[in-house]
């Protein structure tokens, strides 16, 4: 996709990102920090992917899940940080307006998957506890495999929907983006023609990803929770909220910080804010995901040590 031409004449061919640090001094100090948080969470999520595939206990709808969004987190932040190490290495702040319209592309296809993918497993905690006798039929690998493939077709179109549009808007300057990597608001600001109709569509398909999954994970676990506590036993209630727990903590934090960033597109001007909830969406998240999932569950611990020790299970 080609910018299209201003009112001027002029036509912006790159971008100049100001990423996390202006400073020349902190830079390297913002290089050493985060690619060693990129090594940490690209390691963590496929130590928990490799834990899920050789160990027996976890060949589970739930953990064929969890697996799905441990390669989701390991391509979310691949999208982003690779990139803006790249600039810092090479001092060179300009990014092609295809190479960024790219990255925004992929970053909205992998958010709306997460997206997706984390109501699924609500949905799946909603069938494992409110109806367990018909659970394995309801959830079979034929249910799981259509689940994920919906959920990417899903958010392929909401990117592709975005990235079509935004490409329909002229960019005649300035053409400095106050950021780390490529998004929406960041875009819209930088516009010269009107982003109007962007924003409502923004705010419209917006809706549908995150209210509608939003108002089915909450569905979901109203009546989880429903189904707990008609538990007797105390050792039984603390193993299904266990299950959930870390779920919940996902989801919170997931889009928490998600509405905070898009709520904000009627603002004068994007701050410094943006970028702390941009590192939040895309360093942060998939950065505690694998350790809240592995935090409280022994199953998860002992095949993350075999695998770490070179064991195989003996079940």
């Amino acid at each position: 996709m080609k910018p299209k031409s201003g009112v001027n004449g002029t036509v912006i061919t790159e971008f100049i990102m100001l990423g996390l640090v202006e400073a020349p001094e902190l830079q390297p100090i913002v290089f050493v920090l985060f690619l060693f948080v990129y090594m940490v969470t690209v390691g963590g999520n496929l130590s928990i992917l490799a834990a899920i595939l050789v160990e027996p206990k976890l060949h589970t709808p739930m953990y064929f899940f969890l697996g799905n969004l441990s390669v989701l987190d390991v391509g979310c932040i691949t999208v982003t940080i690779p990139s803006m190490l790249g600039r810092l290495l090479s001092y060179r702040n300009t990014v092609p307006y295809g190479a960024c319209l790219t990255q925004l592309f992929f970053f909205h296809l992998l958010v709306g998957v997460d997206c997706f993918l984390l109501t699924v497993m609500a949905y799946d905690r909603f069938l494992a506890i409110c109806r367990p006798l018909t659970y394995s039929a309801r959830m079979s690998q034929a249910v799981q495999r259509i689940l994920v493939f919906v959920s990417w077709a899903c958010a392929f179109t909401n990117a592709l929907t975005h990235t079509v549009a935004i490409s329909t808007l002229n960019f005649c300057g300035p053409n400095v983006i106050n950021h780390f990597y490529c998004d929406l608001p960041q875009l819209f600001q930088l516009s010269c023609s009107s982003t109007q109709l962007n924003e409502l569509l923004l705010f419209g398909v917006g809706f549908i990803m995150a209210g509608t999954p939003v108002a089915l994970i909450v569905t979901s676990y109203a009546h989880v929770g429903t189904a707990v506590l008609r538990i007797h036993s105390v050792e039984g209630r603390k193993k299904a909220f266990s299950t959930c727990g870390s779920h919940l903590t996902v989801v919170i934090i997931f889009y928490g910080s998600g509405i905070f960033n898009y709520m904000r597109l009627g603002s004068a001007k994007l701050s410094d804010k943006d970028k702390a909830i941009g590192i939040f969406n895309t360093v942060i998240n998939p950065m505690l995901n694998p350790i809240i999932y592995s935090l409280r569950n022994p199953d998860v611990q002992g095949a993350l040590r075999r695998v770490l020790m070179g064991r195989r299970s003996l079940a």
